[in-house]
């Protein structure tokens, strides 16, 4: 779902409430009343009142749960109580009030929970009452008005459809349980809401797009009717951005779910999928997010007295329509995760829209990055499958088989030229506009979308890093365009005095950068970013808690190196990235980094008269000498508790690299 080869770029959904802003308030009143009465977390009394006669009492008890649990300190106390088998049966009430209820209770339960509270839900089986729950919802649907705009039983079915969505993203025993129990079709039933309740098909196809990946057993129960749901919802025209949102995510399900379509329709449906994150990427956040927010500003502002709502910003609305000690609060801990849009009171329309156009721009970027990589392991995380044998062992180093090209397919790639995605996820790297970002800052709820801006900004810089480490330079553009990226993201990294500290930003540009360096190289196309500046790149990267970060830092190092290695005159530039990555193979903690270092020496001082004279001066020779047993007891030491098999594969393959490259500078000595 910081993607390199294998990270899912999955967020945890959640809702803070669940309720209508009055039961909301109702709870609130609750939850102090029960306050006054106990020290600490009610979670006693509130469970007590789900037993009573009263469906109002056992309503307002749901939601006061609801709201409690978004501070997850409380959450133990529910636990210890067996909340989860008390609140299971709530979801088939007789009252559809208090089902709902009880549902967003059990959602922000598992939200804010995390995967531990997730997986004990599922174990004191949550998904028994759920499924019952879902299919008597989708029963529902088929007695329900055919224009009726919203209906008491599609807000139930939101709740529980993102209940099972949360399960279902952090438990394997829930998905286990998607796959065996039928769901998918009434998930897919909830999906084809969407031509008048955007919100519950939205949930569902979130919900879809989570359950489809990396799931071979429920492809086998993936049919016709599934597929053409599916379609129907990415050929849709209704306008809106949450329709945007929609069509993205049924682009990604159709993407998880590519085995599983007839042959004869893969093509077609790759140009729709493609289609319709490429309409996505078009649209301008920075322009269309102040046109909202004015456009919000100037509704409540007219907003007719007898509504009993003062002309007032939406920002104080905001906080007026929700409780800021609970919602508010679970937003700026992040204790139920990124995605705040269903925290949002209904009223504010524009803000849901905008959230919804970057989450759609979020989605696209991450679904491109899945669609670059193969299923091979991560580079940046040198989890490369290769024997330490010494004998299989390559004689150059490991750079050939850390930036070994992607499998792009033929269709994809033309299909991705065809879009002009390359052009599109570029331009999506820039930082977001001055004018969106002050306007946001402006008002509470609308500053939480200054970082999922950041984030579209990051995960495009990913995106880029794919289709770079995945394309040939003149399906890019050929040496110009390469040049222009370069002096783009040498502005981002380097444009102001200091590089950025942001670390989900450094991780995704650094990478871009690594990237783009080794295409070049390989082209032998001149760039202008300076060896300065590439060092100050590596002593940022070194303070860097982020693996991979560092990683490509040192690699960075070493495609420059290897690169200067072939001028003359370089032997004291060498002999400067010679002395940085020594230091990083002796000092850095983690093995990894040590590993990449020393593979970078291996490049940069592999061969000629300017790399002998640097290693030289530097004491080469000497100084891998006395690091060599320090770097093999590290493995023997640390190694099998840290680090992957797949891991420890690439650390001895350094180790065998590096007994050869010392024999290879002593064979230079004796010239």
């Amino acid at each position: 779902m910081g993607k390199s080869k294998t990270t899912k770029f999955k967020r945890p959904q959640f809702n803070a409430v669940g309720l209508p802003v009055n039961a909301v308030k109702e709870a609130a009143a609750e939850e102090d009343e029960l306050a006054d009465d106990y020290d600490g977390c009610p979670a006693a009394e509130l469970l007590e009142k789900l037993q009573s006669p009263s469906a109002d009492v056992r309503e307002c008890a749901c939601a006061g749960i609801s709201q409690v649990v978004q501070q997850s300190q409380s959450i133990p106390a529910f636990l210890q109580r067996d909340a989860v088998r008390q609140l299971g049966p709530m979801m088939l009430d007789g009252s559809l009030a208090v089902r709902e209820t009880a549902a967003g209770a059990l959602r922000n339960l598992s939200a804010c929970g995390g995967h531990e509270v997730c997986e004990d839900m599922v174990k004191r089986d949550v998904m028994t009452s759920l499924t019952a729950l879902l299919r008597e919802c989708c029963a529902g649907f088929a007695a329900m008005p055919s224009k009726e705009p919203k209906n008491r039983v599609e807000n139930v079915a939101n709740e529980a459809v993102n209940l099972l969505w949360n399960l279902c993203e952090s438990s394997n025993q829930a998905l286990s349980l998607f796959n065996k129990s039928g769901l998918l079709d009434v998930v897919v039933q909830c999906l084809e809401r969407y031509p008048h309740n955007v919100e519950l098909s939205t949930s569902a196809a979130h919900c879809l797009h989570t359950v489809s990946e990396d799931n071979p057993e429920l492809l086998c129960s993936i049919d016709g009717n599934v597929h053409g749901a599916l379609e129907g919802v990415l050929l849709s025209k209704q306008p809106g951005l949450a329709h945007t949102l929609l069509r993205t995510l049924a682009a990604g399900t159709l993407w998880n779910m590519k085995a599983s379509l007839p042959a004869a329709r893969q093509a077609q449906t790759l140009t729709a999928v493609l289609a319709t994150l490429s309409q996505s990427l078009d649209l301008d956040a920075g322009e269309l997010i102040p046109q909202l927010h004015r456009a919000e500003e100037a509704r409540f502002q007219d907003a007719p007295a007898a509504s009993g709502m003062e002309a007032r910003s939406s920002g104080e609305l905001a906080v007026k329509e929700m409780d800021e000690e609970g919602a508010a609060q679970c937003v700026k801990n992040g204790d139920c995760g990124d995605d705040f849009s269903d925290l949002l009171p209904r009223e504010m329309e524009e803000l849901r829209e905008a959230a919804a156009l970057l989450t759609a721009q979020q989605t696209s970027l991450e679904i491109l990055v899945n669609m670059c990589y193969s299923d091979d392991p991560s580079d940046d995380e040198w989890e490369e499958s290769s024997s330490s044998d010494e004998s299989e062992a390559p004689a150059d180093g490991l750079s050939s088989s850390l930036m070994s090209p992607l499998c792009l397919s033929a269709e994809v790639h033309g299909a991705l030229i065809n879009h002009n995605i390359p052009e599109k996820v570029l331009k999506k790297t820039q930082f977001p506009k001055k004018e969106a970002v002050d306007m946001c800052h402006q008002t509470p709820y609308w500053r939480s979308l200054v970082k999922k801006m950041q984030r579209v900004q990051s995960r495009a810089l990913t995106c880029l890093h794919s289709i770079l480490s995945g394309m040939d330079a003149e399906s890019l553009g050929g040496a110009e365009a390469l040049q222009q990226a370069a002096q783009h993201l040498s502005t981002l990294l380097f444009g102001a005095p200091e590089i950025p500290k942001d670390e989900e930003f450094l991780e995704a540009v650094i990478s871009a950068m690594r990237s783009l360096l080794q295409m070049t190289a390989l082209k032998n196309i001149p760039l202008s970013i300076s060896l300065q500046q590439i060092m100050s790149l590596s002593e940022a990267a070194a303070r860097c808690d982020v693996i991979s970060v560092r990683v490509n830092a040192v690699a960075i190092l070493g495609i420059t190196g290897s690169t200067l290695a072939k001028e003359k005159g370089s032997a004291q530039t060498l002999q400067m990235i010679g002395s940085g990555l020594l230091q990083v193979a002796t000092n850095d903690t983690d093995l990894v980094v040590n590993g990449e270092a020393l593979d970078a020496l291996f490049d940069v001082f592999a061969d000629g008269e300017e790399a002998e004279t640097a290693a030289r001066s530097i004491q080469l020779l000497p100084a891998l000498k006395m690091l060599q047993p320090v770097f093999k007891a590290k493995i023997r030491k640390a190694g099998r508790d840290k680090y992957s098999p797949q891991q420890l594969c690439v650390l001895g393959n350094v180790r065998v690299n590096l007994r050869r490259f010392i024999g290879y500078l002593q064979s230079l000595d004796k010239k």
